[in-house]
């Protein structure tokens, strides 16, 4: 077996003294713990959440893979630091309001102190008014934002506005950017694609004095806005379809009812981040993915066509909402 392997089984058998140790053997064997980091524990925890997608891990063992993943990130992190020279440049990391998975921003924490930098790690769920409070109070050279689900791209964008405004150079990272850092560019702001691209990224000043000009001219037309408001309406009339057209669902349990209304309300939340930065890939990527999760859980993925069929309806005249709709119905039959 391979250190990642033995790394992997750890993480099953919620090993996490063994976990570290794995770590530390390739730390003693030679192998930088950059490396270790983006070798090893990164896919390593990619690996897990694709089990939990495919209904061969619990949330209870995510979590608890994540837990020790943390917990030999901050390990790797001391051990590298021993030894080394203050730094000088200084760099601020949070996740956006609202968005809860720090590890990958934890990892790019590391690789950047591990490169030279004096990292200061925010954590989870960093409001924006604190984030700006904090670049005003603080000599910063650049801030780094990490995005893990699209439907924050909204705040994602309003973030990237108000660092902007502080004249701190600014990177984002993160899967809810999209692919290739598509979403990034139409809110305006320079991406990188993993730690390694963040440390390159953060060296070119000409590169962070130039980040791409947004794009969303498309928001005037204000069905974004509109979507927004009509969010709990949306969900409500959605339930009450799926109620008519599948009548166990009315013998569904008080958590079988509130599972069903939050998958209701994601539909919406990406829907709305589709039309936000006006990319049906990003609605017909999410339907594609919540199909394997329902199926891998003996649900039939036609159960997504009721809602989107009743969002149609209700949003006829909402023509870029349509062309979502539209989208991800063909997504669905396909």
């Amino acid at each position: 077996m391979t250190a990642y392997d033995d790394y992997v089984a750890c993480l099953g058998a919620a090993d996490e003294e063994g976990a570290v140790d794995v770590a530390c053997a390739l730390l003693d064997a030679g192998v930088s713990a950059e490396r270790v980091l983006l070798d090893v524990v990164a896919p390593a925890q990619a690996q897990v959440g694709e089990w939990w997608q495919r209904n061969e891990w619990s949330v209870a063992q995510e979590h608890a893979a994540t837990h020790i993943s943390e917990r030999v990130v901050a390990a790797l992190g001391t051990l590298a630091s021993r030894g080394r020279a203050g730094a000088q440049r200084r760099v601020v990391i949070a996740c956006l309001d609202g968005e809860w998975h720090a590890l990958p921003a934890r990892i790019v924490s590391e690789v950047l102190r591990m490169r030279g930098w004096q990292v200061t790690f925010l954590g989870a769920s960093v409001p924006v008014a604190h984030l700006v409070s904090y670049l005003h109070a603080n000599d910063i050279d650049a801030v780094a934002l990490s995005c893990a689900l699209a439907t924050r791209l909204p705040m994602a964008h309003r973030a990237v506005q108000a660092c902007h405004r502080t004249e701190v150079p600014l990177i984002v990272g993160g899967r809810g950017f999209g692919p290739g850092g598509r979403w990034a560019r139409t809110i305006g702001a320079c991406w990188a694609a993993d730690a390694t691209g963040a440390a390159d990224l953060l060296d070119d000043r000409e590169a962070l004095r130039t980040p791409p000009p947004e794009a969303l001219a498309h928001l005037a037309d204000d069905e974004h806005t509109a979507l927004v408001k009509r969010r709990g309406d949306l969900v409500e009339e959605a339930a009450a379809e799926l109620r008519r057209v599948f009548p166990p669902m009315r013998g569904y349990s008080p958590a079988q009812l509130d599972a069903t209304m939050a998958d209701l309300a994601h539909i919406v939340d990406f829907l709305t981040s589709a039309v936000f930065v006006d990319d049906p890939e990003l609605f017909t990527g999410f339907l594609a993915w919540t199909a394997g999760v329902l199926r891998s859980r003996g649900v039939p993925a036609t159960s997504l066509v009721v809602p989107l069929e009743r969002y149609r309806t209700l949003l006829y005249d909402f023509p870029r909402t349509g062309r979502m709709l539209a989208a991800g119905l063909e997504e669905l039959a396909a």
